[in-house]
């Protein structure tokens, strides 16, 4: 399909494109037009339903924008899982053949990935060591490295990486090694093995002259990372944050460190072994840190001898150490840490800036390649020039023991950061346009100020229907009218408990598929499971549906995972499953039901992407409450309830997955029934939560279900009905600037575009309001 938008041409893989499709591109191709190349900001917050092409509308605008517009524009598309970067490139792989002969036969887009990931030499990957990316990549070190190499030279003996040796002879004589096409990982790989070339070099080497790069959001979020693999990248790209609803977080996660005794010790080691071996050019990390001034400072003197330099990691790791020996927490800030350490170890603030530097230098010069073998001295010079560099927007939070096994010793120092806008805002100052996108945004209104910038466009998309197969539910109580909830001072309720019980025991009666249950935490989805047994409520739920439980060890996860899908195709099976809530606000229970499964289970982190706020997390989220209210006056109120809020929007978005999809969305807390809760949940949810539905008690919810599923049973038109449409054709589209097609759009929020705000709200934190 190809049509106008505005002044350009949009190439389109498929023959007919849904009316937020349309609206989406529209909005995203005005934010591009708010920033020519070396002009303003066109950076856009946009939500739009999972479901609904969001990945393909991306790519088929800001390429078709490329196209008619700038064609030195590059797309730096940003995901937050090898899957996800997979996907995407398939759908920029359906779309080239559709774009001009000309253009496609040119475009080069790749996926760049750890050499975990990319690697092919089988005495590398082939060991029972290569485990973990650290590990693939000192393997790698070991065969690649310079003076590996120069030794080779002279001993062949010394083993090396053939296929980084082919790749070095032909990159030193050819720029572009790569045909015209799209590369995934698999693709990156095979094109590798055929070539006997390195691949995860290769892909390195071309993503400056690539058109499209897939990678994660490291890549220009860390630091240590973007500084050797994103630095190349010129103004005219358009950078994509996609299922971003967390990327404040992944921020924060970036220039956060935590270090343990354990890590202390290990340091220790790497000093005496680092002694013991006291020769440079290779690239290895970039500097933590992010301001440009660092850069220009030179190294100062007292560190420029590695003996000397050596002594000052001595003094600080033992510093370190006495601070882990504390008989209560402490909390300060990097000022007044950084004056300790200057008083007690002899460490000015510049030579803790210059750690991480000159400790890259020094693994260089002892021609150190097991990298993996030296983290923990790399995470305490980490930790010095982050504290060393940054006054503002960090804690130092040290924990002598577990609260809740306080005879145990257990120290852990933690660095926390707490202003997002630190690791983003280089991204946002360097490239043209930022698109932070998800399919769960809301509540949309506070992420500006999170991430400290100003969007030409924020904006919320409904989910155009034929029917009304979205079927969201508060539940507020249970069969015996008792409340519902998962309040501090209520969850381990034996009536609570269950009521929850007898919900999904009702409810894996009535629903032939597949049921997810969502739970505020892992010891709570334990405690509850634990009842539900000694209840016999376990097993009366067994005799409907298998059941699948998500743990913290993730191969254990991903084994459930897969049996669940086994489950899932034979027509029997059950799982729950955990949504991250903030500390004192609402949780979900969300039960999944999709015509393509028939299972349940039950997840907490993995799933839902949460944590557990214990130890030295819940202060970390105590201190960023009081960061965010005075730096960017945002209330803890308001930050709890959009946290809480994002995250179960997130957990009850995956109920549907695409427009022939259908699925209830049962919120299990009586505090949902509050408006300045509700009302932070995504629009395309809000838009099927009827009046009906909003007080619920569990025979109630039952009956609502059964009636819903006996509807969606039904066959139904696709494409629309009594002049309403979901698939336009390109025919539609042209009829549209005339008025003569109606979208259909169900619910109050109207059109398929729309502006969703939510106001400010000032809520008291107490006890009572968990």
């Amino acid at each position: 399909m190809k049509f106008q938008i505005e002044d350009v041409t949009v190439y389109f893989p498929y023959e007919h494109i849904y009316p937020e499709q349309y609206h989406y591109m529209l909005d995203l191709k005005r934010a591009l037009d708010s920033s020519p190349s070396g002009t303003g900001a066109g950076h856009c917050l946009l939500e739009m339903p999972t479901g609904t092409g969001k990945t393909v509308a991306l790519l088929s605008l800001i390429l078709s924008y490329s196209l008619s517009k700038s064609p030195s524009l590059k797309l730096l598309y940003c995901t937050r899982t090898v899957h996800e970067m997979e996907k995407t490139l398939a759908e920029l792989k359906h779309l080239l053949p559709h774009l001009p002969p000309s253009s496609s036969h040119r475009l080069l887009a790749l996926g760049l990935s750890s050499r975990k990931n990319l690697c092919v030499n089988p005495s590398v990957i082939g060991t029972s060591s290569a485990t973990t990316r650290d590990s693939v990549d000192s393997g790698c070190r070991r065969l690649t490295a310079s003076w590996v190499r120069a030794r080779a030279a002279e001993d062949p003996s010394v083993p090396t990486c053939s296929f980084f040796e082919n790749y070095e002879r032909v990159s030193a004589a050819e720029a572009v090694l790569l045909p015209p096409g799209v590369y995934t990982l698999e693709d990156l790989r095979g094109f590798g093995r055929a070539k006997g070339w390195c691949p995860y070099f290769l892909a390195r080497h071309m993503i400056r002259l690539a058109n499209v790069v897939v990678y994660s959001y490291q890549y220009l979020l860390d630091p240590k990372v973007a500084g050797f693999i994103s630095r190349e990248m010129q103004r005219e790209c358009v950078v994509v944050f996609d299922e971003a609803h967390n990327i404040d977080n992944v921020c924060i996660e970036a220039l956060s460190v935590s270090i343990r005794k354990q890590t202390l010790d290990g340091a220790s080691r790497n000093y005496h072994a680092s002694r013991r071996r006291l020769r440079v050019s290779d690239t290895w990390l970039a500097n933590p840190a992010l301001p440009d001034d660092i850069l220009k400072e030179a190294v100062p003197g007292n560190i420029r001898r590695a003996e000397r330099f050596l002594a000052v990691l001595r003094r600080l790791v033992q510093y370190l150490k006495g601070r882990l020996q504390a008989e209560r927490v402490e909390t300060e800030g990097p000022v007044a840490f950084v004056a300790s350490v200057r008083s007690q170890a002899g460490i000015d603030e510049k030579t803790l800036k210059f750690c991480y530097d000159r400790l890259h230098s020094l693994m260089l010069t002892l021609e150190i390649t097991d990298t993996d073998e030296f983290l923990h001295i790399q995470t305490v010079c980490d930790f010095a020039t982050l504290v060393g560099t940054y006054t503002r927007g960090f804690s130092i939070i040290i924990e002598p023991f577990d609260e809740r096994m306080p005879h145990i010793p257990d120290p852990v120092l933690q660095l926390s950061c707490h202003d997002a806008s630190l690791a983003i805002k280089p991204v946002f100052d360097r490239f043209q346009s930022v698109i932070i996108t998800s399919g769960t945004l809301s509540p949309i209104d506070l992420y500006p100020r999170l991430l400290n910038f100003n969007p030409v466009i924020s904006r919320s998309f409904t989910m155009s229907l034929t029917r009304d197969c979205i079927c969201p539910m508060i539940l507020t109580r249970g069969s015996d009218q008792l409340p519902v909830s998962t309040k501090f001072d209520m969850r381990s309720d034996p009536g609570v408990v269950r009521n929850y019980g007898r919900l999904l025991l009702e409810m894996v009666a009535a629903v032939p598929d597949g049921i997810v249950c969502f739970f505020v935490s892992y010891s709570y989805m334990d405690g509850i499971v634990n009842s539900w047994n000694e209840m016999g409520i376990l097993q009366d739920i067994m005799q409907h549906k298998l059941v699948f439980i998500e743990t913290q060890d993730v191969v254990e996860t991903t084994l459930a995972l897969d049996n669940y899908r086994k489950a899932c195709d034979c027509g029997r099976a059950k799982a729950s499953s955990i949504p991250p809530s903030s500390l004192d606000e609402p949780s979900s229970q969300s039960n999944d039901y999709t015509h393509s499964s028939k299972c349940g289970r039950m997840y907490r982190g993995k799933v839902a992407e949460g944590i557990d706020f214990d130890r030295h997390y819940g202060r970390i989220l105590l201190s960023r409450l009081e960061y965010l209210r005075e730096t960017f006056q945002i209330k803890e109120g308001d930050f709890l309830t959009f946290d809480a809020l994002r995250q179960a929007a997130q957990c009850v978005g995956r109920v549907i997955r695409s427009k022939a999809d259908y699925g209830m969305m049962i919120f299990a807390d009586k505090r949902y029934t509050r408006h300045d809760k509700r009302s932070k949940l995504p629009g395309w949810i809000l838009s099927h939560l009827h009046d009906a539905h909003l007080n619920l008690s569990t025979d109630m919810a039952l009956h609502i279900a059964r009636e819903f599923l006996r509807k969606m049973a039904q066959p139904y038109n696709k494409a629309g009905v009594g002049g309403k449409k979901t698939l336009l054709s390109q025919e539609d589209l042209e009829k549209m600037g005339e008025g003569n097609v109606e979208i259909a759009a169900y619910g109050d929020l109207g059109a398929v575009g729309l502006k969703f705000e939510v106001p400010d709200i000032n809520l008291k934190i107490s006890a009572d309001d968990d």
